[in-house]
């Protein structure tokens, strides 16, 4: 009774007399509950981030992860949430009851406890016996796993079907395909485990726990081997894509920003947040050497030819482009709002190449052409969006920004025109299928949906009911050593627009009657050898 009381009063004082740290403090000290802060992080907080703050679905929230953060830092970012990290608002709890929480996640722990070696990993490893249902795929391109996330499921979709479901919770940063076959991918889970599905088999093969929080996971291009990079502990787990076998456990010099594997060779590439450095890692060996660059880089990515690193630092106030061999600034750019570099999008307009980017708590995006280095245009989109998608099918950029409007901007003049798919319900991430025919759109509610749609004319083929429905991972538009092959399909309908055979065309480029430059060239070679695919499987 007293604590309600106590929980009442602190309520009315701080509707009345706004926010005072020292005055919350001093009510907070008068509290009867010793491990009042616990308390109220097991209630509130624990679900997304672990009784022991290690984190699931959300970030460890431990003392080395929250450094640059004050006590007072940290109460406006609880209270008011994080829309785009999937971090709802606690505006219901008091001053006092947001301080408390706040001086309990920056107690100190005992980091040694964390210690996740060979050993650990290994006697984590879950074989699954599901019996084998192959999956009636017609053609792997349009293949597109869909992951909704609340509801603890992964589907694996071709055109406007759902081929299979089965069970997997918090999974985050990205699913992989492994080549060179593509039988299998490789999906991991914020608390650090890799899962690895038969697609030609149509079951789950076995599961091991790589690390407490995982960043991302990558293959090898040979698809031998797996790299999983970890914020706890901070290392790089090599693992044999076989068995899922701990091979390699490489301690880390600090938080990694992100890992991407390279295609056109046998390294990986990764960046620090809280260090000026990059790294690369021989696939073969396993051994991480290290290039010293300006500043941190906080988020990246590897352009679609494997020959450019694009940048932020300084928390998203300039972009920088780096050569990916000599690390040679190239390009740099000042801005405002971070850009999610993640979620940019690609595509190929007369005789250019170009980028969007979405901007973390911005109600604009960014349009950049690439390879001669230029900020095109800077829109305003009504809303702090995540995603922007596109693909050859579809004249349009499709943009979500935080409400149920999808904003197509368009790739010819930049106007905007707005749908909305489900009135009320926030729309969140399309994706293609590699053929461009079919367009899958995220309604993200507790009740929401997978939308299918015709890419062309925007009608409705399908909805399939979803709790917080998120990523989806088309095979084509999702792995960047196809990305020349969609430039090469923007290419031949701009340079050969009255010409459909594929031997004509090649004549023709093979002659120098069209005159392309070298990116062009490889573009257009990589889409003509994917037609050819196509032709000698049989598909059209």
């Amino acid at each position: 009774m007293y604590k309600f009381l106590f929980l009442a009063l602190s309520l009315a004082l701080a509707a009345f007399a706004g926010f005072d740290p020292a005055m919350a403090g001093h009510q907070l000290e008068a509290a009867p509950q010793k491990d009042y802060g616990k308390e109220l992080y097991l209630q509130h907080c624990a679900r997304c981030h672990h009784a022991d703050r290690i984190g699931i679905s959300g970030p460890p929230l431990l003392p080395r992860f929250l450094r640059k953060y004050k006590i007072k830092d940290l109460i406006p970012m609880i209270r008011n949430g994080f829309d785009q990290t999937l971090m709802p608002k606690f505006e219901n709890l008091s001053e006092v009851e947001l301080l408390a929480i706040a001086r309990h996640i920056k107690s100190p722990v005992n980091l040694k406890q964390y210690k996740w070696g060979k050993e650990e990993i290994q006697k984590t490893l879950i074989a699954f016996d599901d019996p084998v249902k192959p999956l009636p795929i017609k053609n792997m391109a349009n293949v597109t796993p869909v992951v909704e996330r609340d509801g603890g499921k992964v589907w694996i979709m071709e055109d406007e079907k759902i081929l299979a479901k089965f069970p997997l919770a918090n999974v985050h940063g990205g699913i992989k395909y492994q080549f060179p076959e593509a039988e299998n991918i490789f999906i991991p889970t914020r608390d650090g485990w890799v899962e690895k599905y038969s697609l030609k088999e149509g079951r789950r093969i076995a599961k091991e726990r790589m690390c407490i929080y995982l960043r991302n996971v990558s293959l090898a291009r040979d698809g031998k081997t797996g790299y999983a990079t970890c914020l706890l502990p901070e290392q790089l787990v090599i693992f044999d894509t076989k068995d899922l076998k701990p091979l390699q456990v490489k301690p880390l010099e600090g938080k990694v920003s992100a890992l991407y594997d390279l295609y056109t060779e046998d390294r990986m590439v990764f960046t620090y947040r809280d260090k000026p450095k990059v790294g690369f890692v021989d696939t073969h060996t396993g051994e991480i050497s290290y290039r010293q660059i300006k500043e941190p880089i906080e988020d990246f990515f590897i352009d679609p030819f494997d020959r450019y690193l694009i940048a932020t630092a300084r928390r998203g106030k300039v972009l920088r482009v780096y050569d990916l061999h000599t690390l040679r600034v190239v390009f740099e750019h000042a801005m405002t709002g971070m850009p999610h570099l993640f979620s940019a999008t690609y595509w190929y307009k007369n005789g250019n190449f170009y980028f969007a980017t979405p901007h973390l708590r911005s109600d604009f995006i960014t349009i950049w052409r690439m390879y001669d280095w230029k900020l095109e245009k800077k829109l305003p989109i009504g809303g702090d969006g995540f995603f922007v998608k596109t693909h050859p099918a579809t004249p349009w950029l499709w943009v979500d920004n935080g409400s149920d409007e999808l904003v197509l901007v368009s790739k010819d003049d930049y106007s905007i025109k707005k749908m909305v798919p489900r009135k009320g319900k926030q729309y969140i991430h399309a994706e293609f299928s590699g053929d461009g025919k079919y367009t899958y759109l995220s309604i993200y509610e507790h009740d929401g949906d997978i939308l299918v749609w015709d890419t062309r004319n925007f009608k409705e083929i399908a909805d399939y009911p979803a709790d917080i429905p998120v990523g989806k991972y088309n095979f084509i538009c999702k792995n960047r050593r196809f990305y020349p092959m969609l430039f090469g399909w923007e290419i031949l309908r701009e340079k050969f627009p009255d010409e459909k055979d594929p031997k004509k065309i090649l004549d023709a480029v093979l002659s120098s009657k069209v005159q392309l430059n070298e990116l062009e060239l490889r573009s257009v070679m990589d889409r003509l050898k994917y037609l050819s695919a196509e032709q000698n499987a049989g598909i059209r």
